[in-house]
């Protein structure tokens, strides 16, 4: 599989970040939730972490009109040594403050790498290299997933949390350093101002663009209900590290395997797509009877399911983007997250009056990510179609 020398520097980037993305994902939530075990903490911290990414990524394009991508992974880095440096030293007896505190730099530094990853994709991908890099990026990202979780498991086991946020320190120096060798990338030499022609109007100006709008909202409901309860369901079976690092690995195992049957199957990119969210949406379901090792199953078919539909959903998307002009995309990429991150701070705000997962209103969630993942291949499909109409 031939891939561009700037596509791998992005992708080493990526691995870096996805390192410390990965820690934070499993056992910054773990740490919130094992003080007071209050799905209503948890799901604070990821409101306020998707409010502050959703300044972040705008803020992050506002800087590249006069400084480049290196500046960006830079600023990432400097967020990511406050966030271990705080995790490690600061005490508050209001605990909503603690983790809001916590949560900013963590929304900051996820806003700017994704707009480093767009913007970079956007400007060297071509063709098939969206597939390609996506593939490898979910295989780097089950790699991390499988070594990352144990590893931190018997580290924090040894020597504690504050150990663990210290030694993270040096992925974060590591990040640094990776930052001087990925693209250079700026939007400096634009004649056209950032904002300028920023309407949702004159942006999504095609039936391709505009049926994409739908599935932002869409996707982002349903991938937020999987995100923050496969964490929830997780922490409910167990609460020692060790298991839950190995329900991760068990997770990302399988992931691995959906990958490979990616590639050894000749299956179009619709099928891929309905597949894939077939097994989301039995993944959505089997919580409704919230035993263990339901829980467990639920948590290892919504991985499968997000893996094809994250490579075919990405794939699409960026393939109909970079045929629009620097600033353009710029404009597009800005509305995706803002509708993406829209969607999931719905879905968190509902989130925060669940008490249990058994509940009335951890099943209306349930239903209403059902609806939204079922409806995501349809959205998606039209968008294509009259993209593929276009002369």
């Amino acid at each position: 599989m031939l891939i561009s020398g700037q596509m791998k520097r992005l992708l080493l980037m990526n691995a870096v970040s996805i390192v410390i993305f990965n820690y934070i994902g499993i056992f910054v939530n773990l740490f919130i939730w094992e003080k007071n075990n209050s799905i209503s903490e948890v799901v604070w911290f990821n409101l306020i972490m998707f409010i502050t990414w959703t300044f972040g990524f705008a803020g992050g394009y506002r800087l590249l009109t006069s400084y480049t991508t290196r500046v960006l992974i830079r600023i990432n880095a400097f967020c990511g040594a406050i966030v271990f440096l705080l995790l490690s030293v600061l005490e508050l007896d209001n605990r909503l403050l603690w983790i809001t505190i916590i949560a900013i730099p963590i929304g900051i530094m996820w806003g700017l790498y994704a707009v480093t990853q767009n913007i970079t994709l956007s400007v060297y991908g071509k063709g098939k290299d969206f597939e390609q890099y996506f593939s490898i990026a979910n295989i780097i990202n089950q790699i991390v997933s499988i070594i990352n979780p144990i590893a931190f498991a018997l580290i924090i086991k040894w020597i504690g949390y504050s150990g663990s946020f210290l030694l993270l320190m040096l992925f974060v120096a590591l990040l640094l350093i990776v930052s001087f060798h990925i693209p250079s990338i700026t939007l400096a030499g634009e004649s056209e101002r950032l904002f300028r022609r920023f309407r949702f109007r004159l942006v999504f100006s095609s039936s391709a663009l505009r049926w994409m709008v739908p599935s932002f909202m869409a996707t982002g409901i349903f991938l937020q209900f999987q995100v923050l309860f496969a964490l929830v369901f997780t922490f409910t079976v167990s609460e020692d590290k060790l298991v839950i690092a190995i329900l991760n690995v068990l997770n990302a195992c399988f992931a691995m395997g959906a990958m490979f049957m990616y590639k050894r199957l000749k299956v179009r990119e619709g099928t891929w797509l309905f597949i894939g969210t077939i097994f989301v949406s039995i993944g959505i379901l089997l919580p409704l009877l919230p035993k263990a090792p339901l829980l467990i199953i639920s948590n290892i078919l919504t991985t499968i399911g997000m893996f094809y539909f994250g490579t075919i959903w990405n794939t699409r998307q960026f393939r109909i983007i970079t045929k629009q002009t620097a600033i353009q995309q710029a404009h597009i990429f800005l509305w995706r997250e803002c509708f993406l991150n829209a969607s999931k701070i719905l879905l968190l705000i509902l989130a925060l009056s669940v008490k249990e997962i058994n509940g009335g209103t951890f099943i209306q969630l349930i239903l209403l990510a059902l609806v939204c993942a079922l409806m995501v291949p349809y959205f998606s499909g039209k968008s294509m179609e009259m993209f593929e109409r276009q002369p």
